[in-house]
């Protein structure tokens, strides 16, 4: 952005550039490295880490010669590792890499040979820094050495450190003025110089502690007087998560400096906790770039970063923690309890993470590193051993296995609503939080949450400020006619998501499937398009309930659904525990919703902390029945009176019966279309429609068991045990009972219809009326659901619903509307 105040307007007249141990891996990488610093600085300075890997084998030889173990073969691997690559990259020894290498190597081996006896734990600590020093032979080379205008400098000669309780201090002015002579010889060089290492106020070699190398490079910007300093990585930037457990984490184009020491703090593996504070002193802009794609901007920490659409720029987890809580009753105003509760963990050595007290002093809790827990148990009770013995202090708790999730951004300063959009969403995904802090400066909000639930806690707080789509693990039960349309719809669906991203924040993960026999459960998500196949390849094992509802609720996504379309008892017979898990159910079968009214309100009641239970699509396919009431309901309207035809083939049988063709040819027509049950005595016996009326009832509040209902079945006795193909053969008998009533009607100047009705004083019946002329029964399309509410304001003129109420396309249509429904209700724009 030129001109901006986010990025640099020009070329820096100085530019210090870091690179990793994995940008340094071999000579190969070394050339691209060097490749990257032709940036048009007139004077770069370059930091380098050691090869990759090579801190650990250091580390590895000094603790074998400790140890009295044989060193000699790994040492010397880690000699001709370097050596090879040296000669590499000077073939011709122009630039004394090869010889400065060995002769390294030798005092290595002598340092090394000398530990079993030596009693300096310093100088032993020191010994892992010497792959910086081996690298930047390396890169001095790559660059061409001193005929090309390349210095090296060993940062030993100049940079002078000392430890501190907040970390390796540098003593500013020694090393200014150290650097300053060195600069004497060569203050139109460009720079090579170490990283990692350092000399103590006694001359001793050290070490600025792992990952010190970015410290370095921050430190000697800052000496350099540079304009800039790019961090070279394997990763495109900083990014919102880490991409570990987020894989839709995107990479921040601007941060602040406290952005930035935020969530260096709080574990972002791109900085160093200590890497800011140097660039920050002197306004050095800093960008974090990847050799690996070079073309990408990278990631620029400055002091304002650009605002962005989320308040939170990013996301990090601390894991390992411990809660320590001290309760006490005789703690509340009492001055100086925190002072003497955290003075004795500053003596015990343990580092507090995190604080939180409540207003009524109850209770005071910080969160600590899990290894250093019982040490500050004992500490705080040692601390406290009087005010428990007078019983002013009652006890001191360890919760173990927690982490701590901070959410960090500038835009949060002053924005009101950032903290009840994290906390929502962390309870959208049943995340229980421990603890809570909130610095005054309102750039972090930290929660102390289980360590099981970090994942999906990370990933749902991510959703949650719009950093990347609402992610649903899906299992589907019942791929029939219905299950598959809903696949078809949903991989339909996909492609449009993935087209406009920015208005539909949702992933719809098919992570299971199964029939009433076999299941799949797939380790990632499975094509919408050809799901159902996978139950009849490899991976498919015996139906088992609650292991597929398991395998649903996954850790790491933060929320779960299973679809039922198996209108199957038994799979119902779940939900109450399946919500209560957290687990939303979507179906369109009807037995949950007018099944056993105990098992209802089980739903109902889990529902109250768990999952969401929705079924639009019971009572009439797609169209928006169920919807429509409890709009009416929520409104503060009553509900009187329903009625309506709630079965697409009993309409469409009614619709066509003019007396004159037999009701029976009818029922065969209907069956051949397809528009009936394989038996349509399942039609017949009116009891589907009954089921839907119950659904109804129970959602306007009605305790209606299917039991007290009046039904009507159309088939006569003694056609409802027969088998199939006698009822068809005597399918005849159903003419004459139909015929006479169809006939008395019409005298009357009727009709009849096949109508459901729940009045003011919840009697509820199913059956063939007559319904007045004018009744909006008498006008539907052949197969359409139509539902008549009235109500207090709809009581002279009813609300109707009318529309296509069966057909695979148009449930599948309901169930999915359902299912975007609950991703809405998450935080997701669908």
């Amino acid at each position: 952005m030129q001109g901006s105040a986010y990025a640099p307007v020009r070329a820096p007249a100085r530019h210090a550039h870091k690179f990793g141990g994995s940008s340094l891996a071999d000579a190969g990488r070394y050339r691209i490295a060097a490749g990257l610093l032709d940036d048009g600085a007139p004077q770069r300075v370059v930091v380098v880490s050691a090869m990759q890997g090579v801190t650990d084998a250091l580390v590895a030889l000094v603790a074998s010669a400790r140890a009295g173990q044989d060193w000699v073969p790994a040492w010397s691997d880690l000699r001709q590792r370097h050596l090879d690559t040296a000669d590499t990259l000077d073939g011709q020894h122009r630039h004394g890499a090869h010889a400065a290498i060995d002769a390294e190597f030798d005092s290595l081996r002598a340092a090394l040979e000398a530990l079993a006896t030596a009693s300096d734990g310093a100088y032993a600590d020191a010994l892992p820094g010497l792959g910086e020093v081996l690298s930047s032979y390396l890169m001095h080379a790559a660059l061409g050495g001193e005929a090309a205008g390349w210095a090296r400098l060993d940062a030993r000669e100049v940079l002078v450190v000392h430890p501190g309780e907040m970390g390796v201090g540098v003593d500013w002015a020694l090393s200014r003025a150290r650097l300053a002579d060195w600069r004497k010889q060569h203050a139109d060089n460009d720079v090579v110089v170490t990283g990692f290492v350092a000399r103590d106020g006694q001359g001793r070699d050290t070490t600025l502690g792992r990952n010190g190398s970015d410290y370095s490079a921050a430190i000697f910007a800052n000496l350099f007087d540079a304009d800039a300093l790019t961090i070279w990585t394997d990763v495109d930037g900083v990014l919102s998560a880490d991409p570990r457990l987020v894989p839709d984490a995107v990479c921040l184009p601007t941060m602040s400096y406290a952005e930035a020491c935020e969530l260096a703090y709080f574990g972002a593996k791109v900085l160093h906790p200590q890497t800011l504070a140097p660039v920050q002193q002197r306004g050095i802009p800093l960008r974090i770039r990847n050799t690996r794609n070079p073309q990408a901007p990278g990631t620029l920490i400055s002091l304002v970063s650009e605002p962005d659409a989320a308040p939170v720029k990013g996301l990090s987890l601390v894991h390992d923690l411990a809660v320590l809580e001290l309760i006490g009753n005789g703690m509340v105003g009492v001055p100086g309890t925190a002072e003497r509760l955290f003075g004795a963990l500053r003596s015990a050595g343990v580092s507090v993470t995190m604080i939180s007290q409540g207003s009524s002093e109850h209770s005071i809790c910080c969160v600590v590193r899990a290894d250093q827990a019982a040490r500050g148990r004992d500490a705080i009770v040692a601390a406290f051993a009087d005010a428990m013995a007078d019983g002013q202090a009652q006890e001191v708790t360890v919760t173990p296995d927690i982490c701590v999730l901070a959410a960090v951004g500038d835009g949060m300063v002053g924005t009101p609503g950032v903290a009840a959009q994290l906390f929502d969403g962390l309870a959208k995904a049943r995340i229980n939080l421990r603890a809570i802090a909130q610095g005054a400066g309102e750039r972090n909000i930290s929660v102390a949450i289980a360590a099981r639930d970090a994942t999906r806690a990370l990933r749902a707080a991510h959703s949650a400020f719009w950093l990347s789509p609402h992610c649903l693990s899906i299992g589907l039960i019942g791929p029939g006619k219905v299950g598959r349309a809903l696949l078809a719809q949903l991989h339909e669906a996909q492609s449009r998501f993935q087209r406009d991203s920015r208005h539909n924040k949702v992933d719809l993960r098919l992570r299971a499937i199964a029939d009433s026999r076999r299941m799949h459960l797939a380790p990632r998500a499975m094509a919408f398009d050809d799901a159902h196949e996978a139950l009849a390849g490899d991976g498919v094992e015996t139906l088992a309930l609650e292991r597929f509802a398991a395998h649903v609720r996954a850790e790491h996504i933060p929320h779960a659904l299973i679809v039922d379309c198996s209108g199957s008892d038994a799979v119902a017979a779940f939900y109450p525990q399946w919500i209560a898990a957290g687990i939303h159910i979507v179906t369109p079968s009807k037995h949950a919703g007018s099944g056993p009214l105990a098992r209802y309100e089980a739903i109902r009641e889990a529902e109250r902390s768990g999952g969401q239970f929705r079924y639009e699509a019971t009572v009439g396919a797609g169209l928006p029945v169920i919807q429509t009431l409890r709009s009416l309901l929520d409104t503060g309207d009553e509900l009187t009176e329903v009625e309506g035809i709630l079965s697409g083939t009993l309409a469409w049988l009614f619709n066509r019966y003019d007396g004159q063709t037999a009701f029976s040819e009818l029922v065969r027509e209907a069956h051949a279309l397809g528009y009936t049950e394989p038996d349509p005595r399942d039609d017949l016996s009116g009891t589907d429609v009954a089921r839907k009326l119950v659904i109804l009832a129970r959602e306007a509040g009605r305790a209606l068991s299917l039991d007290q209902i009046e039904v009507e079945s159309l088939v006569p006795e003694a056609l409802r045990s027969v088998s199939k193909e006698e009822f068809f053969e005597r399918l005849h008998e159903l003419d004459a009972p139909l015929q006479q009533r169809f006939d008395a009607a019409r005298a009357a100047g009727l009709s009849l219809r096949y109508l459901a009705r729940l009045d003011r004083e919840g009697r509820a019946s199913v059956g063939v009326v007559s319904p007045p002329p004018g009744h909006a029964a008498l006008h539907g399309a052949l197969t359409d659901n139509l539902i008549q509410f009235r109500t207090r304001r709809y009581a002279d003129n009813p609300l109707v619903v009318q529309g296509p109420g069966a057909g695979p396309d148009v449930t599948a249509a309901g169930v999915f509307g359902d299912l975007l429904t609950i991703a809405q209700t998450l935080g997701a724009r669908a």
